[in-house]
């Protein structure tokens, strides 16, 4: 990421509040003028073409104003957000106290958390309730696909299966394909992860190669399971000026209707630490179906017993640090919850 002067980043986090407020291309006049700019209209244009030229915005055919692109975003979160964004104290005791009146319903909790996440976004929201963590290896199929490709698919204990493609240092043949799933079988079978990596150690160095991958998707089984989903906030989202255009409308409807793609993507974004939040803009080049939306999410629970998921997801042209903030606090309060039931 390009490093940028102390104007620059000024400028490029001051135009991202105005385009955040307004929804309308930013240009140098306003700028100077609303926030008393102690140099001209001409140098704060060079250096929105300077910004412009590096990626961070971005000047609409039909305006003279900048907007920012996926890139300034990007910049604004990682570089410029500072503690200004965070909930008021008031605020903060207002959502305690709603989760306090909800007692020990965790239904009520969920749908509490994302009425409240809806609010302070002013976007959509989603919480996943909060399920057992460990899970346990069932059985494995390896198959062959095209030379050293092959498609490693791991069945968990309840059901889950997760797959992935892998390419080994030298083709095997279906049937010793077959022998080695077997013998990873024989061995693993009711296995936790813990165990699949303390035993991994021993196996023959081509198993070896097939239980890390095993390991990884263990984990990302344990960071997010297919669990019930709770939203709010859809009319927050559609009301929107960018998802007037029914094909970013559509493709957001899609992605919240259609759970297995929401699942996806939390299993394979989200860090294993509860309390964590990540940024997702724009998809990151990954996710097509994120393309113009952006999702800030985080884990909640307790680790090792039992976590969820929640999170906004809007427009990229989102409140991030009021929406990092939001996120951050009622992950934290839901982790509580979660803990002292769990505890006893």
């Amino acid at each position: 990421m390009n490093e940028l002067s102390d104007r620059q980043e000024k400028l490029l986090g001051l135009i991202i509040r105005e385009y955040v407020e307004s929804a309308q291309p930013v240009g140098s006049n306003p700028l100077v003028e609303q926030y008393n700019l102690d140099y001209s209209s001409a140098t704060v244009r060079n250096e929105m073409m300077a910004l412009t030229e590096a990626g961070f915005l971005r000047q609409p055919l039909t305006s003279a104003g900048r907007v920012p692109t996926e890139s300034g975003y990007r910049y604004f979160v990682q570089r410029l957000l500072g503690g200004d964004t965070d909930l008021s104290l008031a605020e903060k005791r207002t959502i305690n106290h709603q989760f306090f009146q909800a007692h020990g319903d965790v239904d009520q909790w969920m749908r509490l958390a994302a009425s409240v996440l809806a609010h302070h976004s002013s976007a959509a929201s989603l919480v996943t309730a909060p399920l057992a963590e460990r899970p346990a290896f069932r059985h494995l199929e390896l198959i062959a696909i095209q030379g050293r490709q092959i498609l490693l698919v791991l069945v968990l204990q309840g059901g889950s299966v997760q797959q992935q493609f892998l390419t080994l240092d030298d083709p095997l043949t279906q049937e010793e394909l077959t022998q080695l799933a077997a013998q990873i079988n024989a061995e693993f079978a009711g296995a936790e992860s813990a165990a699949v990596e303390r035993k991994a150690g021993v196996m023959p160095p081509l198993a070896q190669a097939n239980l890390t991958a095993v390991r990884e998707l263990m984990h990302r089984a344990a960071i997010v399971a297919t669990a019930e989903m709770v939203f709010d906030g859809l009319a927050n989202v559609l009301s929107q000026p960018e998802f007037a255009d029914p094909v970013l409308a559509s493709r957001t409807m899609r992605l919240l209707e259609e759970h297995s793609l929401l699942n996806e993507f939390l299993t394979r974004v989200m860090g294993s630490e509860v309390g964590g939040v990540q940024v997702v803009i724009g998809g990151e080049d990954n996710w097509e179906d994120l393309r113009d939306t952006s999702i800030v999410i985080a884990r909640y629970g307790a680790p090792g017993l039992a976590t969820g998921a929640l999170g906004v997801i809007g427009p990229t042209r989102m409140a991030y640090g009021r929406t990092i903030s939001a996120v951050r606090y009622v992950s934290a309060v839901m982790g509580d919850l979660v803990s002292e039931t769990l505890n006893g």
